[in-house]
């Protein structure tokens, strides 16, 4: 291989090790209602169950409850969290301040960038990420838990 062949070879590595990085664009990032970010890295880490709801969806009015019995039996093994669809944060904190305390963060996709991500298509959704690949997106069901315990064994 001639040198001006090899250096040739080396600047198209770099351009397709340049370009897709780029292409991405910033990486996604969620504000939290209590502070904080979520981030598409944290996600690619551990073991995440996610509920995504909203506050009008009619199956969404016992979401506080439900999250927060995965939280009870499962918080240890994973991370809890939860991410509001589409709504502005007084919506969400009026939501909430008539429930019982939510014990999972709460994260808002006021763009809707994460749920269009994971096709979330209803609410409330379960999402349960192991290491940021997909284990399983579905409906939230009526009892969740022997979906989490056949993931997390």
């Amino acid at each position: 291989m001639t040198e001006r062949s090899a250096s040739t070879l080396l600047a198209v590595l770099a351009f397709l090790l340049v370009v897709p990085a780029a292409a991405r664009g910033p990486e996604l990032s969620l504000p939290g209602l209590g502070g904080g970010r979520l981030s598409e890295g944290e996600l690619a880490q551990g073991t995440h169950i996610i509920v995504f709801w909203a506050s009008w969806a009619p199956r969404g009015h016992d979401v506080v409850e439900r999250v927060n019995k995965l939280v009870e039996r499962w918080g240890r093994r994973a991370r809890v969290i939860t991410v509001n669809f589409q709504e502005d944060e007084s919506a969400v904190r009026k939501f909430l301040r008539d429930k019982p305390n939510l014990e999972a963060e709460v994260f808002l996709d006021r763009a809707g960038e994460l749920s269009k991500k994971y096709r979330v298509n209803s609410a409330p959704w379960l999402l349960i990420l192991k290491d940021g690949r997909t284990s399983f997106s579905e409906r939230l069901p009526a009892d969740p838990h022997p979906v989490v315990e056949q993931i997390l064994g």
